[in-house]
């Protein structure tokens, strides 16, 4: 069931000073679910609520760049260079939008190099996480939004973050890789990053008019129990719409119910603790 925004978590209190950061790597191997939408409109919406988010693009088609209004592929310096660097310096790349509050590390196809850069490097899986170090105190949350993979920069992303949000399509193909992201992140907890949980599994692009998406709802909430976020984003044409005119949907058209919704998951997100 959908919940109205206000009727199920309240509205949190703005933080006193800033930092340090929970960092929260948005990831799912299967294109198409949603991982970018939810990483814009969720750092918009946590934003609005008064924290300092920074987006970090680790998607080589740059779309979390471009859907927050920046052209990456004019930038010289971007997360790829900041990777590869002797001496890395985050601050130099960092764009603010116009969204108060949201900063964003932005990425183009440059970064598709990085694995096979990474590959003879020292501790390579930990390379972001050196990248981000500098700026963590500086955040309440950093979202990473990580390309359809489970490749090198998807194990960076998870060995830097401290949870993982996994957005899944109500589709029962959207079900069929999850267990082997489930997989890596085990193997990640287990051998890079101890500290790593899964902060929660968010449904996206949800119809529940139809009998396939209340199974697949049914079958999500049976394998992942509480795991599975209570708010859910329905599937609308506004999402694109507002991906054309490069802002957030909260801003685009902040009384849409996609809107409404992913100020709902920011608030859910808060009162779980998953946030600052």
């Amino acid at each position: 069931m959908n919940l109205g925004e206000g009727e199920a978590f309240p509205l949190p209190k703005e933080p006193e000073s800033h930092g340090p950061a929970r960092i929260i790597a948005m990831c799912n191997q299967k294109g198409g679910v949603g991982k970018t939408t939810t990483s814009i409109n969720l750092a918009a919406a946590l934003a609005g609520y008064g924290r300092k988010v920074l987006v970090v693009d680790f998607d080589p088609q740059g779309a979390a760049s471009a859907g927050l209004g920046i052209n990456a592929m004019a930038l010289e310096r971007t997360v790829y260079s900041e990777m590869i660097a002797a001496k890395p310096d985050i601050r130099e790349i960092i764009v603010h939008t116009s969204v108060p509050g949201l900063d964003v590390a932005p990425a183009n196809i440059e970064l598709s190099a990085a694995e096979i850069q990474l590959i003879n490097e020292v501790a390579r899986e930990q390379c972001l996480s050196r990248v981000l170090r500098p700026v963590t105190d500086e955040y309440d949350v950093i979202i990473v939004d990580c390309q359809p993979s489970l490749g090198l920069l998807t194990v960076n992303a998870l060995t830097a973050a401290h949870g993982v949000i996994i957005p899944l399509g109500a589709e029962f193909f959207a079900m069929r890789g999850v267990a082997l992201l489930v997989d890596q992140i085990e193997r990640v907890q287990d051998r890079l990053n101890p500290r790593l949980v899964i902060d929660g599994v968010l449904l996206t692009m949800v119809d529940t008019r139809t009998i396939h998406a209340r199974e697949v709802i049914d079958l999500v909430r049976e394998r992942f129990g509480k795991k599975v976020f209570e708010t859910q984003i329905s599937r609308t044409v506004k999402f694109p719409d507002a991906t054309i005119a490069a802002e957030p949907i909260t801003t685009y058209a902040p009384n849409h119910p996609g809107a409404k919704a992913y100020r709902q998951l920011a608030r859910e997100l808060i009162a779980r603790g998953a946030s600052a």
